[in-house]
């Protein structure tokens, strides 16, 4: 994946986070945990799209 799909979609979550934060009417710890969900989902994307993390593909939720 090129670096600046990367900082596009980094761009694109932000705007969306913000937008969500900014003008959507909700409690506050469900707000936080809201953030702590979204960047927690981003950093493991960047690990895996860096290599870092190569064995996320593998997970499988089920049967």
């Amino acid at each position: 994946m090129p670096l600046i799909q990367v900082v596009i979609v980094l761009i694109v979550v932000g705007v969306l986070l913000w937008v969500i934060n900014r003008f959507i009417p909700m409690a506050g710890s469900i707000k936080s945990i809201l953030n702590a969900v979204v960047v927690i989902a981003v950093i493991l994307w960047l690990l895996s799209v860096f290599g870092i993390l190569s064995s996320l593909s593998t997970i499988h939720v089920g049967k």
